[in-house]
């Protein structure tokens, strides 16, 4: 058998395989054998019809077909050991045009290659602050608002009302049908069509309207949005007065966060820290990702990229389902094509998440990071948990113990690949902060993994104080 090999641009392998005219003879006998067995010859037994009885019962071509699906069958994982190929994705074979010149190009996509340059010298420091008495004061007014009763009042709009109002715009992304703001004092980030939207309403009375010009920033999270001059009209429908309630010690028992004020406080006090620092890790490791990639080479086949598209694409499905959705109805409502939607919106996702996974994984591997079993039961419990607390029952999981099996191990694989990704993320902060040649001393003394994890806990020590 002779293979010629080349490499493509597209990060895919051509191999045209030739192979000597007594092999090709021996896979068209196995062919014809094949076929006699499931194929009633008058005159012979299943499989005993000789070869030149089978062409003339099914035809060449038939038999051409069949050996050509028991020489893949029998030879491409061969060929591909033969060539040095490492696959990231099944392989396609060209139509043959001429079967007796026994030749047979294959396209085959490459596992990915990332080469991460000097990532060892990268140096980023970690500046998180905790969050201040105000910031959680903030939170547990928001806590009270959830807990808030209302009331529908005839008169123009204060702060700290409900309003519920339409919104017309030229902007089809900006329409929107009774929807419900609430009138804060100062502006937040999230909230929608944008900061300060629901101060302007401020005065209106129901049936009024009034048209709110506003210009977005050019790195608005939305993209059709990014720099765009917008009017919206918007109709006040409804105007609810909110009574909040007392912050006393019925209140947090009402919460459930504690039996008291101070065990709210210091429930909330937490939670304030613990989403703050995780929205500072999000923006860290993005940003030394981001730096990484700028001098790494990350090469990937069009597959690999494909098969994250669908990822991306029955992630988006599922919560839309939630939302009882589909996504046709949603490319309806965003006035788009599936094929402009994967373009414009699902690409740009899937090619940051897949070469982010790369890199991940790429460090995993240079840098040997291991997880012991204690820490992996670990995190496969508090999966379990979080999905119980979720509403999900493992207890009436489809399939029997097959499927509760199968359900378990699939947990388990996500809850390692959780648990490798968060070792390697603290192990790349580690070395942005020129921290890791003294964790990787301390490592010789007791396994690395501990030493990471303990100075993991001891930088968010240091940062909180």
């Amino acid at each position: 058998m002779k293979i010629e090999k080349q490499i493509q641009a597209d990060h895919q392998a051509r191999l045209t395989v030739e192979i000597s005219p007594e092999q090709l003879d021996a896979f068209k006998h196995r062919a014809a054998r094949k076929i006699s067995q499931s194929s009633k010859i008058a005159g012979f037994r299943p499989g005993k019809a000789p070869y030149e009885v089978v062409v003339r019962s099914v035809g060449e071509s038939a038999i051409k077909e069949q050996a050509i699906d028991i020489f893949v069958d029998a030879e491409y994982s061969n060929i591909l050991n033969e060539a040095g190929i490492k696959p990231g994705a099944a392989g396609t074979l060209d139509p043959v045009e001429d079967f007796d010149q026994s030749k047979f190009v294959f396209n085959v996509p490459l596992a990915p290659e990332v080469d991460l340059g000097n990532y060892q010298n990268l140096r980023q420091a970690y500046k998180w602050v905790a969050p201040s008495q105000k910031e959680v004061d903030t939170a547990i007014e928001d806590l009270r608002t959830m807990y808030a009763t209302t009331e529908t009042v005839d008169r123009a709009v204060q702060v700290g009302d409900y309003v519920l109002l339409d919104a017309k715009s030229d902007t089809e992304t900006l329409n929107r049908t009774g929807f419900a703001t609430f009138i804060r004092k100062e502006p937040r980030d999230s909230e929608w069509p944008f900061p300060g939207f629901g101060k302007e309403l401020v005065g209106l009375k129901p049936t009024e309207n009034k048209i709110v010009k506003h210009k977005y920033a050019s790195d608005w999270e939305i993209e059709e949005l990014q720099g765009k001059k917008v009017e919206i009209e918007a109709n006040v429908k409804t105007v609810r007065s909110v009574i909040l309630p007392d912050l006393d010690d019925e209140f947090a028992g009402k919460t459930g966060l504690g039996d008291n004020m101070e065990a709210l406080r210091s429930a909330v006090a937490k939670d304030v820290e613990s989403r703050s620092q995780a929205d500072f890790d999000d923006k860290y490791f993005e940003e030394l990702i981001e730096k990484i990639k700028k001098s790494a080479s990350i090469k990937y086949a069009p597959q690999t990229l494909d098969h994250e598209v669908q990822h991306v694409l029955e992630d988006l499905g599922q919560r839309l389902a939630q939302q009882n959705m589909d996504l046709e109805a949603y490319f309806k409502v965003r006035n788009t094509t599936r094929e402009k939607f994967i373009e414009s919106d699902v690409l740009p996702v899937a090619r940051k998440r897949l070469e982010r996974s790369l890199i991940m994984e790429e460090i995993v591997r240079r840098e040997k990071i291991e997880i012991d079993n204690g820490s992996l039961d670990a995190e496969f419990n508090a999966t379990v948990s979080t999905l119980s607390m979720q509403g999900v029952d493992f207890n009436n999981i489809r399939g029997g113990n097959q499927g509760k099996k199968r359900v378990a191990e699939a947990l388990a694989v996500e809850s390692a690949n959780r648990l490798l990704t968060k070792r390697a993320l603290e192990v790349l902060k580690l070395i942005a902060t020129g921290e890791y040649q003294k964790v990787r001393d301390k490592g010789s003394n007791q396994k690395t993994d501990e030493a990471i994890s303990e100075a993991g806990s001891e930088d968010k020590g240091e940062a909180k104080e």
